[in-house]
This record gives structure tokens, C-alpha cells and sequence, in this order.
């Protein structure tokens, strides 16, 4: 019998959370406690805005369903873990979709893991390889997540950088937005040393600490992180036109479309077209349109139609298809 009132409610929660109706004389045998007081710790429950459905009937049961506003999750070892490690996991390989708040949600739960439990997830992290492979860099976790605290919190940030040129320095930062670009994580944020709004890629941070000093966020020069982010790897790189036509409705592909690409503008019913200005390598581009899963013409620029074109003699050579013999040159890598 669970004579403590705060630990069983706890645990009637726990159990509610689970998606099933619960007969309140179950509920009572799995708390030890009477039908009566299950029905105390239900209207406590209600108190607290947990929103809990009651049903009529012989033994009465209960449920907890959605609510306008969502209070705190009760998880138990189990759960906390696989959560952890879920999001660890897609924070650390950078995967497409896995974007800010995701980072937030872990950052938040990994404050709060038990030392136990931190353990566990570090352990598992450490003894898992996953089978997705690409081109993009991994990330700590742990890196990410200082800076999402950071971000959050208002709070300056210092870390290590290691620039493209392997120049090392120290950096003291106000964060701004943590932003994905699916391949690779970046931090926009106001550098205090050289007085300006500067991007930093993540995979090059190490040894981030949070400073503890707070700070009332600056004006962004661009209306928002992923522009300005966008614009800073324009200035850096060289940067091109795209210009693609897609025979899919532009809702269908815009779903699929990375967000800092822009939306696709619809030509009729079956057809779109997206126009953009990109810093990403050729090769990568083709591959990334490749994946979106609809039939599409490139048209600009003339080295992405190349791209594509040995792209896909590449692919029917891997199947099989005509013209599988040895393959030709191909095009220098920029």
C-alpha cells in the first residue's frame, strides 16, 4: 500500500499516461489503496490540470485525455531512457528534421536525468553504431545541448573554435538560434570580441561552458537565424542559382523540401517550380533532390544538370542498366 500521498500520486499518473481506460477498482488493487481514495487522487489530479475522463458504469474507469495546455510528463526509467537516447542520437548525427526544439526537449531531460540514468543513456550512446551513413559531421550531444541551455537561457556562452583553415581560438558569445541545415548544425550568435554577428559551425566547437552571465538579446540584422545563416554562407562560398521543375503539386514537395530552400511555386495541378540561391556542392544538390521522391527537371545551373545526368548514369550502372560497362570520367570536384 502506498501510504504516501505525493509518491501515489505520482504513480497513478504514471499509469493513467498509459493510453487505455483504467476501472477504478484495477486502480485501487494496483495502488493498494480504496475506490474512494482513488477518487481523491483523481479530483487532486484534476486540481493540478491533469485533464481526467471519468466513465459511468458498474466499476467506473478512468483516462487521461488531451488537454489545452500539457503539464508535466511523469516517465519512468524506462521511458526517460529511450527518450534520451532517441534524441541524443538524432542530435548527434545531424539528421534532416531534427531541428532546435528537439534539441531543447534534450536538454531539458538530461537536466533533470538522474546521475543513474545520465549513465545509462551515455552508455548506450557509446555502444551503439547507427546505420545511417553521410557526409556530414557527428556532434556531442552534450555540445549541442549546452548550447540550446544557453540559447534559452540568455546565458553568454565560451567555447573553442577551429575555423575551415585549422586556426584554432577561444570565443566568448552571445547565442542567438541554433539552426540545422540537415547535413550540419550552426550556431548564430554575437561574438563580444570582435563586436559582430558571426556563424559558427558546430561540428568545429569544443569545450562549450555556459558562463552564468546573462545578457539582453541583440537585434538580428536579418529578420530571422536561418536568413542571416543562409547569407553567410552565400558571402563564404560561392553560391549559385537553382532552378528546378518538379511534376508533383508544390504542397506534395514543399512537405519534403529542406525550409531555408523556400517554397516551390505551383505551375498548375501536377507541376511546380523552385527557385533558390544555393551554396551547397553540385554533387550533394543532385543527390538531395534525388531523395525528395519526385520526378524533376533541373535547368540552371548547367554544371547541376551535369550533376544530375552522371548521377544517374551512375545509379542505372549500379543496377545494371543500360550502358553498365565501365564508367567514363567524371566532372572535377569543386
Amino acid at each position: 500500500m502506498t501510504t504516501d500521498t505525493p509518491a501515489r500520486l505520482l504513480q497513478l499518473l504514471s499509469l493513467l499516461q498509459t493510453p487505455r481506460e483504467w476501472p477504478g477498482g484495477e486502480l485501487a488493487d494496483r495502488l493498494g489503496v480504496s475506490r474512494r481514495t482513488i477518487r481523491r487522487d483523481i479530483d487532486r489530479l484534476r486540481e493540478l490540470g491533469y485533464p481526467v475522463q471519468a466513465t459511468m458504469g458498474a466499476d467506473g474507469g478512468y483516462r487521461l485525455v488531451a488537454g489545452k495546455a500539457m503539464p508535466p510528463l511523469v516517465l519512468d526509467d524506462e521511458e526517460a531512457v529511450a527518450i534520451a537516447v532517441g534524441l541524443r542520437a538524432g542530435a548527434g548525427h545531424a539528421l534532416e528534421g531534427v531541428d532546435e526544439a528537439s534539441v531543447r526537449a534534450l536538454a531539458k531531460l538530461e537536466q533533470v536525468l538522474p546521475a543513474r540514468l545520465r549513465h545509462r543513456v551515455s552508455t548506450l550512446q557509446a555502444a551503439t553504431t547507427p546505420l545511417t551513413s553521410g557526409d556530414g559531421p557527428t556532434i556531442a550531444p552534450e555540445t549541442l545541448t549546452v548550447m540550446a541551455s544557453t540559447v534559452a537561457g540568455r546565458e553568454r556562452l565560451r567555447f573553442a573554435y577551429r575555423a575551415a583553415d585549422g586556426t584554432g581560438s577561444r570565443r566568448v558569445t552571445e547565442p542567438y538560434r541554433l539552426v540545422s541545415t540537415g547535413r550540419r548544425w550552426y550556431l548564430v550568435a554575437y561574438d563580444l570580441d570582435r563586436a559582430d554577428w558571426r556563424t559558427f559551425r558546430v561540428d568545429r566547437v569544443s569545450e562549450p561552458f555556459a558562463t552564468g552571465a546573462r545578457f539582453t538579446p541583440r537585434e538580428l540584422p536579418t529578420g530571422s537565424a536561418a536568413e542571416y545563416l543562409r547569407r553567410s554562407m552565400h558571402r563564404a562560398q560561392e553560391s549559385y542559382d537553382l532552378v528546378v521543375t518538379f511534376a508533383a503539386p508544390a504542397e506534395a514537395v514543399a512537405a519534403r523540401l529542406p525550409g531555408w530552400l523556400g517554397p516551390p511555386e505551383p505551375l498548375d495541378e501536377g507541376r511546380c517550380r523552385l527557385r533558390a540561391t544555393v551554396a551547397d556542392a553540385k554533387d550533394w544538390m543532385a543527390v538531395r533532390l534525388a531523395m525528395l521522391g519526385h520526378e524533376f527537371t533541373v535547368h540552371e545551373p548547367p554544371e547541376l544538370v551535369a550533376a544530375v545526368r552522371e548521377l544517374g548514369a551512375r545509379m542505372s550502372r549500379a543496377g545494371g542498366g543500360e550502358g553498365s560497362g565501365p564508367a567514363g570520367p567524371t566532372p572535377s570536384e569543386e
